[in-house]
């Protein structure tokens, strides 16, 4: 029996939370981060944090079997190294979430790690289990995970 795993997709621009929509009815597990704000109309409307990304939490069968069965128009990362479709650890899937779901306001989405510091693993507190690094901005200490180098999230501690 093939393992679930994340793997990492692109979708165009704007369709993030349609296809987010589709992936809940057909009872996909899936991370699309958004946040709620105003649109030109004053409503409140889901806002994705990434541009063009969703991940999807399924077996490699189920994951091509959206796109070539279900018509999903999403194009999976490929990793050039193993050859396969990219994938991200439950570990640094669980810790990117954490971070970015503790504090949107705080931290939230950073393109690119400031200054690194030192690797460490928070042992108290509601990101308890995190691995990341330690960042100081503007004299407040900060845990930034990424995913794949390409986006972080950061969380003040």
């Amino acid at each position: 029996m093939e393992n679930k795993c994340w793997y990492a997709a692109r979708v165009n621009h704007g369709q993030e939370v349609g296809i987010k929509s589709r992936l809940s009815e057909m009872g996909v597990e899936h991370f699309i981060p958004t946040e709620k704000r105003r649109n030109y109309r004053g409503k409140m409307v889901d806002h994705p944090l990434i541009n063009c990304m969703v991940f999807i939490y399924a077996t490699k069968a189920d994951a091509c079997s959206l796109r070539t069965d279900w018509r999903l128009p999403v194009n999976y990362l490929f990793d050039y190294v193993k050859h396969t479709m990219l994938s991200v650890p439950d570990k640094q899937m669980d810790d990117f979430r954490r971070v970015l779901e503790a504090s949107i306001q705080e931290g939230g989405l950073v393109d690119r790690p400031l200054s690194l510091g030192e690797m460490v693993r928070i042992t108290r507190g509601p990101l308890k289990g995190v691995e990341g690094h330690v960042l100081e901005l503007q004299g407040k200490l900060y845990v930034v995970v990424g995913l794949m180098d390409v986006v972080y999230a950061r969380a003040k501690v």
